[in-house]
């Protein structure tokens, strides 16, 4: 290759490059970088004012905070586990079945997928109206099937409103890890899946021996954004329990807390930019080494085709 050829290459990278790494820099080291040096100032209101060096994250570990910041730590955790437990095994078992159907795979693929693009807004209402502790239909079937005790206002329970929550997210998101892995299923070589039924294996141990183990790349994927994901839930509590995680801080996560001492709230007040701004380091260094860790020790499992 000839030093002319070459040069002209690396000036076609760069200039694809420069773009995306100028996007990047702009709104995502600068913000980060800047949430930092807000960290290490004491502040009134939103003015900074002095230097105070480890003092935000020393009260961020202490009273008051740590009891919200534990519960909520708490929350974030169970919903992780949660989510990533149901919604992925769902959608593995909808990109399964859509990937043996032979005919209207794209009418499955919409159906499917449907619920990720409806807008938050109508996700909410749809639910708190379905879900309606007078009026919901689903409290109205609990009592005509004739077990009324079961009816329960279940987003203003402290003991059923976090699961309710997660049952919705995993509703809505379903589809997401189910065409990621029909994705990854419709890439696996067919020669493999032939000569297994060749020498007899069942459909069961195909999928088990041959599929499962060349979806590791999906997984990782899947499982990376599930975890940054839940340790960034916001919207969905926010829309439907305030930034208060109502009711009682029963569906309070970090984000929340994050959004409460940054900007304020009804209950809590004042505004503490410097404590917020180091849950916010807090939060990003958190999801930033889990899903590094997570997807360098996921891709060790990945088989190469």
């Amino acid at each position: 290759m000839s030093s002319a050829l070459r040069r002209e290459q690396n000036r076609t990278t760069w200039s694809l490059l420069i773009p995306a790494l100028a996007v990047i820099i702009i709104f995502t080291t600068v913000p980060a970088l800047t949430t930092l040096s807000y960290a290490f100032f004491s502040w009134d209101g939103f003015q900074r004012s002095t230097f105070a060096g480890f003092e935000n994250f020393q009260r961020l570990f202490s009273y008051p905070y740590l009891d919200q910041l534990t519960a909520a730590l708490r929350h974030n955790t169970i919903a992780f586990i949660v989510i990533m437990a149901f919604q992925t095994s769902f959608g593995l078992l909808l990109a399964y079945a859509m990937f043996r159907v032979k005919r209207g795979l794209r009418v499955y693929r919409v159906v499917v997928f449907l619920p990720v693009i409806f807008s938050l807004v109508v996700v909410a209402y749809l639910w708190q109206s379905l879900l309606d502790p007078y009026y919901g239909p689903i409290n109205q079937i609990i009592t005509g099937l004739g077990v009324p005790d079961l009816a329960k206002p279940w987003l203003g329970d402290t003991s059923t409103a976090l699961p309710t929550l997660m049952f919705i997210n995993i509703w809505r998101w379903v589809g997401f890890p189910a065409i990621v892995f029909l994705a990854g299923l419709n890439a696996i070589n067919t020669e493999y899946i032939e000569a297994a039924r060749i020498d007899g294996a069942s459909e069961n141990q195909i999928f088990r021996k041959i599929m499962f183990p060349l979806l590791a790349p999906s997984l990782t994927i899947i499982t990376v954004l599930t975890f940054i994901g839940a340790y960034e839930w916001f919207d969905l509590p926010f829309v439907i329990g305030g930034s208060n995680g109502s009711p009682a801080g029963a569906t309070d996560t970090l984000a929340l807390m994050f959004y409460r001492l940054s900007f304020g709230s009804i209950d809590s007040g004042a505004n503490n930019v410097g404590v917020g701004s180091a849950l916010g380091v807090l939060i990003f260094t958190l999801v930033g080494f889990g899903a590094a860790f997570g997807s360098a020790l996921l891709r060790r499992r990945e088989v190469e085709q």
